[in-house]
Order: C-alpha cells, then structure tokens, then sequence
C-alpha cells in the first residue's frame, strides 16, 4: 500500500507479464486477472473497460501496476487469448488480515483520521466468497472473447460515513472528529509520506489510502448481465466477520507492506 516500489515490480508487475506472455504463446484460451475497483478512480471506475490513468497513479506505485498490467491484456487481447479483468472492491471479511480494515481501525483509534468529503463517498466491500464465485464465473462463461472487464463488490455500496458509523456502534471506535476535501487529505498525506525517512513508524496516512475514498460508482450491473454474478454477502456481516478475527489474532497493526513468508 506504500514504497517498496521496486519489490512490486520485481515480485509482481515483471512475473505476471511473463505470466501473460507465456499464456498466449502456449495458446490459452482465457486469462483471468484481479483488479480493483479504485484503479480508474475517481473518474472512470463505473465504466469496468475503461483505461486506468498509469500517470496519475505514481502516487500509488503498485496499483500503478495493477494498471499497467490491464493495459498489457488490452493488447494481448487480438491473439485469440480472452482477456478478463475483475476488478473487485475492498477485500472483507473471511480470512483477510490484509485490506482496508486492518489499516483504517488502528488509524480510528488515534482520533487524529478526518472524515474525507464527510464521508458521503461510496465504499465498495466485497466478501471473499464473493470474489471466489466471480473467478468461477469469468473462468467458465462460454463466449466471452477480446478484452473484458467486470466490477466485482458486494450487494450494497455503503458510505464511508455508513462504515465507520458500522464500526463505532458495533466495536466501539471512535469516529473522525472533522471533515477535510479532497485535495487536503492528499497534500497532508503527501507530507506524512515525505516525513517517513525521518521517523521510525509508518505515515499515519498515505496517498494511497485516500485513493481508496474516492468514488468509484462501480456496480455489478455489466457482471450480472454477461456473467451471471449475484453477490451473496452483505456488507455488514463482511465486516462484522473480518473484525472478529482481527480482535482474535491480529494485535498488531498491519504493515503496509506485507513481509514476504518463506
């Protein structure tokens, strides 16, 4: 979610490239990738086919090349291999010690997170059931062919505000004490980032969390239609599920970049 800038590209961007590429040499006929649903935000996420803005994206080195990766399947898409693109909203729930959960919490608690553009923002949660049953469809669904892309969430967009409400009166969380726009939370973040070498913890914010505010308006209208996708999970039971097993296993806050297991 932060730095680490060239591990992301060694370790994800190069290797799934050559993944892509080996897949339409070897004559595939489908490609499934996972995306996310703030990677074209905040302008261009409704529409799953748009073009992701790789410039604008500096900000966020590893979404940059989640797009970049999109963009390479755009162009693989003329060999005949099916290139789909789920890009799915904020992972929830099951088994999650990753996501936006594990990093907002720890962040409420210091009473010091505003509200971005008071909250009003939607938040697109996805379970991980949900996501599974979107693979099985993209993988199977007869017909599908050239470049296709599908926004993945769960069966309700709540608000920010609504979430963070969600967590105040089911796990006691404080909520934000006051509200900045947009282009506040970003210069702010931008200065915790440039204060990071010279302390020993992590940015209290970063660009890339605010990123993850902005509205998305994706649906699972174009994944319903073509796919057959009918998300199961409801937002709250998502995140009541995912916070349960925080209190239970994750006492430390989450890093914002995971350490590689052996």
């Amino acid at each position: 979610v932060w730095n680490h800038e060239a591990d992301s590209e060694r370790l994800f961007l190069a290797p799934s490239l050559a993944l892509l590429e080996k897949a339409v040499a070897e004559g595939m006929s489908r490609f499934v990738f996972l995306s996310s649903t703030s990677v074209a935000a905040p302008r261009a996420s409704a529409d799953p086919n748009s073009k992701a803005d790789e410039v604008r994206l500096g900000l966020w080195p590893h979404l940059r090349n989640v797009a970049g990766i999109e963009n390479r399947m755009r162009e693989c898409s003329e060999s005949g291999c099916a290139m789909i693109t789920l890009r799915a909203g904020l992972f929830v729930g099951k088994r999650y010690s990753l996501g936006l959960l594990p990093l907002l919490v720890p962040r409420l608690k210091t009473h010091l997170v505003p509200w971005v553009a008071g909250g009003k923002t939607g938040m697109p949660l996805v379970a991980g059931e949900d996501i599974g049953s979107a693979f099985a469809l993209a993988a199977t669904t007869p017909e599908l062919t050239g470049y296709q892309g599908f926004n993945i969430i769960g069966p309700g967009v709540p608000t920010v505000r609504e979430v963070i409400t969600f967590l105040h009166e089911n796990h006691d969380l404080p909520k934000p004490h006051f509200s900045v726009p947009f282009p506040v939370a970003y210069g702010f973040a931008r200065g915790m980032e440039m204060l990071d070498p010279l302390v020993p913890w992590e940015p209290l914010v970063t660009r890339s969390i605010i990123h993850l505010l902005e509205e998305t308006g994706a649906t699972n209208e174009r994944a319903t239609a073509i796919l057959g996708y009918q998300p199961k999970v409801p937002w709250q039971e998502a995140v009541a599920t995912q916070m349960a097993e925080m209190e239970a296993r994750q006492t430390r806050p989450m890093k914002m970049c995971k350490p590689l297991e052996p």
